[in-house]
């Protein structure tokens, strides 16, 4: 039998060149350059200088960071920072894995499926309204005079506008708002659990808080990271909710970074001194992301070795 060649171009093909995907990522790249690397560099260049916005800057090296770390008010403010990532990452965490673990478990075996997706969509709905509005909303509420807080409770408090529990207040306003994001991601992550260990604990009699602490947690524990991660930058960053609610106030009493950035770019017009706290806020976003990750590694190795 004679045996017949192929014709040009038949049988295997050709293994593409894998130079053409880099084609498809060059508009992001693009824009992450132009909107976040450039304007990063010229926050950091600008915070060498002493600069109003208008005119020459003038170079003066260290001086603004030198100012900056003998700042009482900028330290103060990391201290209400703090406060808020217990608000916006630790708080919500916890209680969110603990109303997605009863809305997954309890709520959709007892009450069905619709009525777990419409509480879970409750839940949610803070993080869908907008900042300004959500935060006008509360200060109506909060109101001294006519707020619906203190004629519900026939109490008159100046929730926003007291120094002592102002911090406190916005603590509060920002559990409400950033309930929703664990809640749904955790909702998510349990889909991937399989079912049968929920029902074999439940038939050797493991009750609820059981079979939440030793099945549900350790296997969402990479969805914990993330939502512990994003929250906590949403905290360091936080901006929009202390804009609406006290402008930092009253006094400095919920002064954060971001904040106090903002007030010597635009009211003091100190820019370099602005740049400067924006630079420090950058860079410690930037080290607690790598702290985390690093952490998130080495449980994934752990379990790695203790499966092995």
């Amino acid at each position: 039998m004679r045996r017949v060649d192929p014709a040009p171009g038949a049988g295997a093909a050709r293994p593409r060149g894998r130079g053409g995907y880099w084609l498809y990522l060059v508009p992001s790249l693009v824009l992450f350059l132009a909107i976040i690397v450039v304007p990063f560099l010229m926050n950091v260049a600008t915070s060498f200088t002493r600069w109003s916005g208008v005119g020459t800057p003038t170079w003066i090296g260290l001086d603004n960071y030198t100012k900056l770390f003998k700042d009482e008010r900028f330290w103060a403010s990391f201290e209400h920072n703090v406060a808020l990532i217990i608000a916006m990452a630790v708080v919500p965490t916890i209680i969110g894995l603990v109303l997605a673990a009863a809305l997954f478990d309890y709520i959709a075996k007892r009450f069905g499926g619709r009525t777990a997706s419409a509480l879970r969509a409750a839940f949610y709905l803070p993080q869908v309204l907008p900042v300004a509005v959500a935060g006008v909303v509360w200060g109506w509420m909060l109101h001294p005079s006519y707020g619906a807080v203190n004629q519900i409770f026939g109490i008159e408090v100046n929730w926003l506008g007291d120094p002592d529990i102002a911090l406190a207040t916005v603590m509060a306003i920002m559990v409400w708002f950033q309930l929703g994001y664990p809640v749904v991601i955790f909702m998510a992550g349990l889909q991937r659990v399989d079912p049968s260990l929920y029902e074999a604990a439940e038939i050797d009699g493991a009750s609820w808080w059981r079979r939440f602490w030793h099945i549900t947690i350790p296997q969402i524990r990479p969805e914990i990271f993330v939502v512990l991660l994003t929250c906590t930058i949403a905290a360091l960053k936080v901006f929009g909710p202390i804009f609406v609610l006290t402008r930092g106030g009253p006094g400095s009493a919920t002064m954060v970074p971001s904040y106090f950035s903002y007030l010597n770019f635009f009211q003091k017009a100190n820019v370099g001194y602005g740049s400067a706290i924006a630079t420090v806020l950058a860079l410690i976003i930037v080290v607690v992301t790598f702290l985390f990750l690093r952490v998130q590694e080495g449980g994934q190795e752990r379990d790695q070795e203790s499966d092995s």
